[in-house]
């Protein structure tokens, strides 16, 4: 039944690779097409692929959250986070000792998809216009890293966290 959540996990992820891919074959594409798409439109689309690599990997981590509570039989459990997981596997179990030590730790994939959840469920924020007058003391809020690296790295972290977990599970 877990490897069922595996392959589920493993399935969103693909999916969250393959929008981030086309960001690099669109780009390579318009470069040698005559009639490549205007400036806004390739703007669009990089939004939309990340945006939608994004909401993939977030739904991956909670996917992976269920995986984890059905390792431990936990068959009507849906734990949405961390703290809820630990509530219904218990707070010594080795997987919540191993997601609270990456959700601490500067940097983490954890951390990072905190932070893109928090930067994609909230409107952007409204930036002063420049002028003379305030030209001081100007600093931007630049927001979580949303490279196309940058999420293929936390990709990567989730991937090898789930298959790592359901390769230890299957031994058993």
């Amino acid at each position: 039944m877990a490897s069922q959540w595996h392959s589920l996990v493993s399935q969103k992820l693909f999916l969250a690779r393959t929008l981030l891919g086309q960001l690099d074959c669109a780009t390579d594409r318009n470069r040698n097409e005559e009639h490549a798409p205007n400036e806004a439109e390739q703007a669009l689309r990089r939004e939309a692929a990340i945006q939608g690599a994004t909401e993939l990997l977030l739904r991956s981590r909670r996917l992976l959250l269920v995986m984890i509570a059905r390792l431990y039989q936990k068959k009507s459990e849906e734990p949405s986070t961390l703290g809820e997981l630990a509530k219904a596997i218990g707070e010594e179990s080795n997987e919540v000792n191993r997601l609270r030590e990456i959700e601490h730790r500067a940097g983490s994939w954890w951390n990072h998809l905190d932070q893109l959840e928090m930067a994609q469920s909230r409107p952007p924020a409204t930036r002063k216009t420049v002028s003379t007058e305030n030209i001081i003391a100007v600093s931007a809020d630049s927001g979580p890293d949303r490279s196309a690296p940058a999420l293929l790295n936390t990709l990567n972290a989730v991937k090898h966290f789930a298959d790592d977990l359901e390769e230890q599970h299957s031994e058993w």
